[in-house]
């Protein structure tokens, strides 16, 4: 929320200058009264005496008031719940124009800045043009160096970098992406070992919970960021089925163990739909519709939740505070109908030309015809 610290201020600079308040009011002309009510807050100097404050101190009138538009996490996960939702049912310029007077009303609210900047990535491509999509990504990248240049939490600027090249990756600047992110990405440093230490180091001083509750949450991680990294495999390899299919039948068994289906849908909807776009490209018909009955699967599994979330499961079962404790929490990125409109968006590539006449196809993209028909207004979000 909004914060003025005057009298505060008032108060630290007059003792940092070593001053009384009887010499503070001599200097600018008014009683020793007046300046104890501006200190207990009883009243508030006139703009004039701002301005001779400010002066005499050397800082701004900003730096005076004390002004810091901040919001609590809370209200940070109620403004972005809310723009999600006006992305599907408001025209897109209508809220941009909302998030820009929001980021600039809070835009010295870093973590909340951050958040806006992960709206724009995982909604710019609803702009009507190519040029406005990269505007929005633009200006979202310019609020990531705002917060790299102002900021002083190391973790909203780490998140800030990655975001930054993120939205670079996006607008086509590849060789600016590896330049952010290769050094600190670098296999052969030792920050890859800091979990263990930490891990070692909760043991060490008796704070076993934590040990427990840190040690599950890397398992997590990293069983997405395995199927992530499989996803990107199968790209990169597309032209060699024999290994695509071995790195199918490896992660569909790690999939298969965590119930990645249930415990995070998304995740797996986006690596079997990877495995079906190999499979059509190289003409294998059966093994590709297979694929797309598992990813319809997965996107049923999101859209049927009565509200979709991030959540644990009987074996991931200390993930609820770590859950609760990310930016914003278990909610959603993105609407229920964005997702719906993604998937038919996704059916339609010529990547699934070699398949597109078969029944099975059909059935599963009239599937989602229906419910973006049907359902796609309805509430939900997606996570990511």
């Amino acid at each position: 929320m909004d914060r003025l610290k005057l009298s505060d201020n008032i108060i630290r600079l007059r003792h940092e200058c070593k001053m009384t308040q009887e010499e503070l009011a001599d200097f600018l002309g008014v009683t020793k009264a007046s300046v104890s009510k501006w200190e207990n807050g009883q009243s508030t100097p006139d703009l004039m005496i701002l301005l001779q404050l400010a002066a005499f101190f050397d800082i701004t009138i900003d730096e005076l008031l004390g002004y810091e538009a901040q919001l609590s996490k809370e209200q940070i996960r109620r403004f972005y719940g809310e723009l999600v939702s006006d992305f599907a049912k408001r025209p897109f310029h209508e809220v941009i124009e909302k998030t820009r007077a929001l980021a600039r009303r809070y835009y010295s609210c870093h973590p909340f800045l951050l958040q806006l900047c992960v709206l724009y990535l995982n909604h710019f491509m609803l702009a009507a043009s190519k040029e406005k999509q990269e505007q929005i990504l633009e200006e979202a990248v310019s609020w990531c160096v705002h917060i790299l240049e102002n900021c002083s939490d190391v973790g909203v600027c780490n998140d800030a970098l990655a975001l930054k090249a993120g939205l670079s990756l996006q607008l086509g600047r590849a060789e600016e992406t590896i330049n952010l992110l290769e050094p600190a990405l670098n296999p052969i440093r030792l920050a890859g070992q800091d979990g263990a230490l930490l891990v070692q180091a909760y043991q060490a001083a008796g704070e076993y919970e934590k040990a427990k509750a840190y040690v599950q949450i890397r398992e997590y991680l990293d069983v997405l960021n395995l199927v992530g990294d499989a996803l990107m495999s199968l790209d990169l390899y597309k032209d060699d089925l024999k290994r695509c299919r071995e790195t199918v039948c490896r992660i569909r068994t790690v999939m298969e163990q965590y119930e990645l289906e249930k415990l995070h849908p998304n995740n797996a909807a986006q690596f079997h739909y990877q495995t079906a776009a190999v499979y059509a490209m190289n003409g294998k018909k059966e093994e590709a519709l297979h694929a797309l009955c598992l990813f319809e699967k997965c996107v049923n599994e999101l859209l049927r939740a009565e509200k979709i979330t991030l959540h644990g499961d009987e074996y991931f079962d200390r993930l609820d505070a770590w859950i609760e404790g990310l930016p914003l929490g278990d909610m959603a990125l993105r609407s229920r109908k964005f997702i719906v409109s993604n998937v038919r968006d996704s059916l339609c590539r010529p990547i699934f030309d070699t398949v597109k006449e078969d029944s099975e196809f059909k059935r599963i993209v009239l599937h989602f015809e229906n419910d973006f028909m049907n359902n796609g207004t309805e509430g939900g979000e997606d996570y990511a």
